[in-house]
């Protein structure tokens, strides 16, 4: 059956008495914790038994992300992205490295979904604005991949437009759901079950206090080389999983960053260059056939898409526009490059949580031909981290 993603209550990484780096978290420890950012999962578990393209079984799903508050296309956002290995694909890449905006909600899915997800997300956004194609320019949809195929029947493109309208239409604050849900549900991290992980921090920035948030659909990594906050879990676990058949060592992880520190364009292509070394950290290598591809932005200042004598309403952002200028000009609030050093570092530290996050969210996951992705045995990983890593006083208290 489709359904929205399960209100099964999963645990994280702090269940584990794990707390990455030395900044205290947002209310939701998600990129929901940013203001005006919003998720929603649509989840797709249908069938079982041996693998028939085009029927099933189905294990994949569709993840929404709203950038910002408000319409998204009418005011956008500062954006950028920076590829660590690109045997992937993000559509619109190239007009967000371009213009250094994004208009558009961003959607994750299967690889082979990505042409209906955009032709679906085409379709939302020029019913919400009609003039698209005709006195406003054409939309290019941001839509990321990652590859499920070990476990779903990829190439029947079992996402719909009716899921990528629901996921669309119900973005929400709040929690976000980890692990095998929306486009995570037949991902694979460090050959564990678990594709959504999310996380965020709160950190000075510019003698303010700012928020960064990061999710991610994580599908890469070697079991072997799996590190949960500079412990090698993955080598000391390894060998109680040599009976379960596995995919190549190749894989993918699309990572999103979100703040409302004010960062123009150059500054959030520095700040992706930066999240990438979350994925090393975590055991990553950014594999020749893997896509390791991040997307930045900022929710301070929105540009707007029409003119000051333009607008049919106001605009819902921070932006200076207000302000009297002349046509066609707008104003832009940004922090020196000198202030931003702890966002930096909260950005790797707030990756790599999120993506021990959907390791750890992830269950056991068999999909088709019986391939199998077994979860993360966490009481396992907790006595190893009792073990090998000094607990520090920022540590939450373990549950497991």
């Amino acid at each position: 059956m489709s359904a929205s993603a399960s209100r099964i209550k999963r645990p994280r990484l702090r269940d584990l008495g794990v707390a990455i780096g030395r900044f205290a978290t947002g209310r939701e420890n998600a990129i929901t914790d940013v203001a005006g950012v919003r998720v929603h999962h649509v989840t797709k578990i249908e069938g079982e038994g041996e693998l028939v393209p085009g029927i099933g079984p189905v294990r994949t799903g569709v993840t929404a992300v709203m950038p910002a508050e408000g319409d998204i296309f009418l005011d956008r956002v500062f954006t950028a992205s920076y590829v660590l290995n690109g045997a992937g694909e993000v559509t619109g890449l190239a007009q967000i490295d371009e213009w250094g905006l994004c208009e558009t909600p961003i959607l994750l899915c299967s690889t082979l979904c990505v042409g209906r997800v955009l032709d679906a997300t085409v379709a939302w956004l020029s019913r919400l604005h009609p003039k698209i194609g005709k006195e406003y320019d054409v939309v290019i949809p941001v839509v990321a991949e990652c590859d499920d195929s070990f476990l779903n029947d990829a190439v029947g493109r079992h996402v719909t437009q009716a899921d990528v309208e629901e996921a669309i239409d119900n973005v929400r604050g709040g929690p976000v759901e980890e692990g095998c849900v929306g486009a995570g549900t037949g991902m694979q991290t460090f050959h564990f079950a678990g594709g959504i992980g999310t996380s965020s921090r709160r950190v000075p920035v510019g003698g303010v206090d700012a928020m960064v948030g990061a999710l991610v659909l994580s599908n890469f990594g070697d079991r072997e080389l799996l590190r949960v906050d500079g412990v090698p879990v993955g080598r000391l676990i390894s060998d109680r999983f040599n009976h379960v058949p596995r995919r190549g060592p190749a894989g993918s992880i699309i990572v999103l960053v979100a703040t409302d520190a004010p960062l123009i364009h150059r500054q959030l292509a520095r700040l992706s260059r930066r999240a990438a070394l979350a994925i090393g950290r975590a055991g990553g290598y950014a594999a020749n056939n893997s896509g390791e591809i991040i997307l930045s932005w900022s929710t301070a200042n929105r540009v707007p898409r029409l003119g000051a004598g333009e607008r049919t309403a106001p605009s819902s952002s921070r932006s200076l526009s207000a302000h009297p200028l002349a046509p066609g000009r707008h104003m832009a609030e940004l922090v020196l490059d000198t202030e931003l050093d702890e966002l930096y570092e909260a950005t790797v530290d707030v990756v790599e949580e999120a993506i021990l996050n959907a390791i750890v969210a992830g269950v056991d996951m068999t999909g088709h031909s019986g391939h199998h992705a077994p979860a993360l045995p966490l009481d396992a990983v907790a006595e190893l981290l009792r073990r090998y890593r000094p607990p520090r006083p920022s540590d939450p208290r373990p549950t497991f």
